[in-house]
């Protein structure tokens, strides 16, 4: 395993899940969906808290339920536990968007992150009437990060020309309560996306993936900030589902019970609704090479739901043995997800966590 000694300085940092369009045991059976509630929202925040997640990922999709409203009362209704939400380019006018985000900030103790989401379906887009193409999208998204990073750190009125947005003059109250700001992730699977986190993200998500293409993907981002300056700056993660049992036959029973009953219909539709993105290419392209990418990554969850469906599958010591992988090729950051959420964040908590805090004691975060 080849190590990146560049990123071997900076503390690992876990987060998991707050799966807002309902939660499963098994895709395509309906006795086995839970709805989206309140309760089940509080649940699993409450049990990512106690098992020493970092931060949540609020999701954004059409059938997700609204990320900021869904952010603000959780972080509301827990202690410590920071939520990672969704900036999505020209959905929000940038102005307006930094106003929010420094307000919750300010009002919840520091407790908000930024992910930047370009969007992984043109006709989810053009539904909800963005009419630029993913290619302007991501222009949008240059130009609206440079207007947050502005008005967030200009004490006096702010004047950007750009091509898609003007300001003459803007400001903004209240300022951050983090300094100079929150932090930015984003988990695009395009040169261009990568060519954003270079110049903008603390954190790059990968999707799950061989080790040698995440060693390898990870040296052409951080050359890409090199060129800003950035290549100290950079950080990378991985976006993971996890199936955790207490013997590896249990995990990967329940791991292949989750995907047996999935209708032909719905395995169509993440084929062809996602596929302009480059992410959701790649994982299509990892799922045709077989069921395992290494040891212990599976690709089922892929053919069921889009975005991030490699999953770890095995007993604790697999798991954590998988994910040390990673850190050990350059990972700080790990965005986890399981089914049910409160109760596999429960299982890793007390199994996994372990292990890699034992493994890392010095960058670990305490639970």
């Amino acid at each position: 395993m080849v190590l990146d000694c560049g990123s071997m300085h900076k503390r690992l940092e876990f987060g998991w899940f707050l799966p807002t369009a309902g939660d499963t045991t098994a895709y395509g059976v309906a006795s086995a969906q839970v709805a989206p509630s309140l309760e089940l929202f509080d649940r699993i925040v409450s049990a990512a808290e106690t098992a020493g997640f970092e931060y949540m990922l609020v999701p954004v999709q059409t059938s997700c339920w609204e990320a900021f409203v869904s952010s603000a009362m959780m972080v509301a209704r827990s202690k410590s536990i920071k939520m990672l939400v969704a900036a999505r380019p020209s959905y929000v006018n940038p102005v307006l968007l930094a106003k929010m985000i420094s307000t919750f900030d300010q009002l919840s103790g520091g407790r908000i992150c930024i992910n930047l989401i370009a969007g992984q379906s043109e006709a989810e887009n053009e539904a909800e009437g963005i009419k630029w193409g993913k290619e302007e999208r991501y222009e949008i998204m240059d130009e609206e990060v440079q207007i947050l990073k502005k008005l967030w750190t200009t004490r006096g009125p702010v004047h950007f020309e750009g091509k898609y947005h003007q300001l003459k003059g803007a400001q903004i109250r209240p300022y951050p309560l983090r300094q100079p700001f929150p932090k930015f992730y984003l988990g695009g699977g395009s040169k261009q996306a990568w060519e954003i986190s270079a110049k903008h993200s603390d954190v790059h998500l990968f999707w799950g993936d061989t080790y040698e293409r995440i060693r390898a993907n990870m040296a052409e981002i951080r050359a890409m900030a090199a060129r800003h300056g950035r290549d100290k700056e950079i950080g990378f993660g991985m976006r993971l589902q996890v199936v955790c049992r207490p013997t590896e036959k249990e995990a990967w029973d329940f791991a292949n019970n989750l995907v047996a009953k999935a209708s032909d219909n719905q395995k169509a539709f993440v084929k062809t609704h996602f596929a302009t993105s480059e992410a959701n290419r790649r994982v299509r392209e990892l799922a045709a090479m077989g069921k395992t990418i290494e040891k212990n990554l599976w690709t089922g969850i892929t053919e069921v739901r889009p975005g991030a469906g490699i999953a770890v599958v095995g007993d604790p010591e697999q798991c954590a043995e998988t994910l040390q992988n990673f850190i050990d090729i350059g990972c700080h950051s790990f965005c986890l997800s399981g089914y049910l959420h409160d109760e596999e964040a429960e299982r890793f908590g007390k199994w996994v966590m372990p292990i890699l805090r034992e493994r890392n004691r010095e960058r670990m975060m305490a639970a």
